[in-house]
């Protein structure tokens, strides 16, 4: 899907911006967790209040509203909450201001969405007895086993496009490791939920290959 770099970059820091301030946020205030999950068509909470993105529209209960052209306060306000990140829980973040006018465009979020779900799909086989979950601050759907951490990014400053990964908590060495935090690599190149699977398999054996 050629989507233009900044077009993908506005979505990406507006959907995110979303998933922090407006839906893992006031979900931490009332519910006490900030974790977020895949739903059909996007993401949403687990827990009260009720809230997801569903391709460019956040959705409160029978409301849809336009997530391009909004800002997080004012999207929270209709749904009757506030606005804001959970407090004192991490210290990075998406960066994106309350009052920052969001810009989704509906291409550039069907396609993030479309990687999380082939994610979900791919992290699900790899470990059925594990929940995979999309953490907010990083804007990743991720599962930690044997301590490695598995997952799917939307993309940073590490890779500007969705990616898949690796991260072992402890090093390893060898060409496959190519990435700081261990291995990464663009869902481009992953067509699909089983390519997806065979890239964490792969990552599993490898790490399992390289403990000391």
């Amino acid at each position: 899907m050629a989507i233009d770099r900044e077009t993908m970059k506005t979505t990406r820091r507006s959907l995110h911006g979303v998933a922090e301030l407006v839906l893992a946020g006031p979900q931490y205030r009332r519910s006490g967790t900030i974790r977020l999950r895949i739903v059909e068509g996007g993401f949403g909470t687990v827990q009260e209040p009720d809230l997801r993105v569903n391709g460019t529209r956040f959705v409160a209960g029978d409301r849809e509203i336009p997530i391009n052209g909004a800002t997080c306060r004012e999207l929270a306000a209709a749904a009757g909450i506030d606005a804001g990140a959970a407090e004192d829980l991490y210290t990075d973040g998406g960066g994106v201001d309350p009052d920052e006018i969001l810009g989704a465009d509906a291409e550039a979020a069907q396609h993030i969405e479309e990687c999380f779900g082939l994610g979900q799909e791919a992290l699900t086989k790899f470990a059925p007895q594990t929940t995979p979950v999309l953490w907010p601050e990083h804007f990743d759907l991720a599962i930690s086993l044997d301590e490695v951490n598995y997952g799917v990014s939307a993309g940073d400053t590490h890779l500007d496009e969705p990616y898949a990964y690796a991260g072992p908590w402890e090093p390893r060495q060898g060409s496959f490791w190519n990435a700081s935090f261990g291995a990464a690599r663009p869902v481009r190149l992953l067509p699909g939920a089983t390519a997806l699977l065979e890239f964490f398999t792969e990552a599993r054996d490898q790490a399992a290959r390289g403990r000391a």
